[in-house]
């Protein structure tokens, strides 16, 4: 039984993983094509992902209202409530974009006011906003991708993503460097090249929802239900806005630690990003896991079938188990290699390897902590986990961090600390809180049926 929804739930996640990896592969091809300039361009890259990272992911926590809305009701076999929840989902996306948008571009001075090095904040600033700006497509990009991943279509997307991956690399090339006669734009440039990229996979999977015959039925019921209504956009957010602040959290401790890091050196923050680049790639993996098991745990809570969102848990935890020993045994055997990818520098080289070493130790927590939550989010409970993954982070990893950097003198090493700290208390918290949920409905279910027999 375990097997079997293991299959299916891998079957359901490898497009959604190839192109969570391809829409964070923009981020670390900037980095790297930007890192073959000089490392304080690498280093001001890593300052703006760290200030954008927080608002910004709180735009996708949003966006992940619409999976788990149009999953549900297409468990229900309800094309006009799936049509309903794509309208308003893509309205409240809309509108969340163009306010973190707004909220970027007015505080991008605080880049000057972070204890930065004064070089790198000052080459940090353009970049900033055109990176601000580029968030309303991408949100609107991932709102309907999230529709038609809550269908089950997650090809679609996937294949967008992928192909944004050469079209970004080509306008870095172009706009970066200067190449066939275009202005050398260095950082600017990169997000330049990001921003035209995302623009031109929304429309292209705006047109593909609105004409393709995959998704004509539901968009054949628009005159009916594509209608704003505050009781379904209460039903979003209270989804999306729990969703938003659990990661959120995570997004905003690790983009503060960079913050914090950077206080500490230029040389420091360079590494830092190399080794939080590299373990955001292979997290992406385990977003996929994550997602697919919300959706499908989603699905099933549609048809009140808790014996089978037992079996899609445990089978995707197991998962998310083997998943980060693996990745933590790729980090402890390449990690001299792999920062050679983004940059040559010898020192930043040597700190990026040895800061791999703790991100390999919190691999298997990371994994099964995002992946309990996200099946948490399926059968719609998210408010509790919230509060976990507030305290895993805020109370209890960036204060330990911060105590082992700067008071036992450990610098970027103590941070890491942090990070292992937080997650690990998520994790256990996370994956127990679903089995109790679980176990709960369960034996419901079971007196209910005796009581009709």
């Amino acid at each position: 039984m375990l097997r079997i929804q293991a299959k299916k739930t891998l079957k359901l996640a490898f497009p959604i993983i190839l192109g969570e990896v391809a829409q964070m592969s923009l981020g670390i091809i900037d980095t790297a094509m930007v890192g073959a300039v000089s490392y304080k361009q690498l280093a001001a890259a890593a300052l703006v992902m760290s200030v954008i990272n927080i608002p910004y992911v709180f735009g996708i926590g949003i966006t992940i209202s619409v999976s788990q809305m149009v999953s549900m009701a297409n468990g229900r076999r309800d094309k006009k409530l799936v049509s309903h929840y794509l309208y308003n989902g893509f309205w409240v996306c809309a509108i969340s974009a163009v306010i973190i948008s707004l909220v970027i571009e007015l505080s991008k001075n605080i880049l000057f006011h972070l204890d930065q090095d004064p070089t790198v904040a000052q080459l940090a600033l353009p970049y900033l906003q055109i990176m601000g700006w580029s968030v309303i497509p991408m949100l609107l990009f991932l709102a309907m991708k999230q529709f038609t991943d809550g269908l089950e279509h997650t090809k679609t997307a996937m294949i967008l993503s992928l192909s944004a991956i050469p079209i970004n690399v080509f306008l870095n090339w172009l706009l970066i460097y200067g190449n066939w006669g275009f202005p050398r734009m260095e950082l600017v440039g990169a997000g330049w090249g990001t921003l035209i990229t995302r623009i031109l996979i929304f429309i292209v999977l705006a047109l593909i929802i609105l004409y393709h015959r995959t998704f004509r039925r539901y968009v054949a019921v628009r005159s009916i239900v594509w209608k704003l209504k505050w009781k379904t956009i209460k039903e979003l957010l209270d989804i999306g806005i729990p969703s938003s602040f659990q990661i959120t959290m995570e997004a905003g401790a690790f983009a503060v630690s960079g913050i914090l890091i950077g206080t500490i050196g230029a040389v420091e923050q360079a590494a830092h990003q190399i080794a939080l680049s590299i373990a955001s790639l292979t997290f992406m993996v385990s977003m996929g896991l994550s997602q697919a098991g919300s959706i499908r745990a989603s699905n099933t809570f549609g048809r009140n079938d808790w014996g089978l969102i037992n079996a899609i848990g445990k089978s995707t935890i197991i998962m998310a188990l083997i998943y980060g020993t693996f990745c933590a045994a790729v980090f402890i055997i390449f990690r001299f290699q792999l920062p050679y990818v983004f940059n040559d520098n010898t020192e930043v080289v040597s700190m990026a390897a040895y800061l791999l070493l703790f991100a390999a130790l919190f691999q298997i927590s990371d994994s099964t902590q995002a992946i309990s939550a996200g099946l948490l989010r399926g059968i719609k409970d998210v408010k509790i986990p919230t509060v976990f993954i507030a305290i895993a982070y805020w109370a209890i990893g960036i204060p330990v961090g911060c105590l082992l950097a700067f008071y036992y003198k450990m610098g970027a090493a103590g941070i890491w600390m942090g990070f292992i700290t937080g997650l690990t208390f998520s994790a256990v918290f996370l994956s127990f809180r679903f089995r109790k949920m679980v176990r709960n409905s369960i034996g419901v279910e079971k007196l209910l049926q005796q009581a009709n027999k």
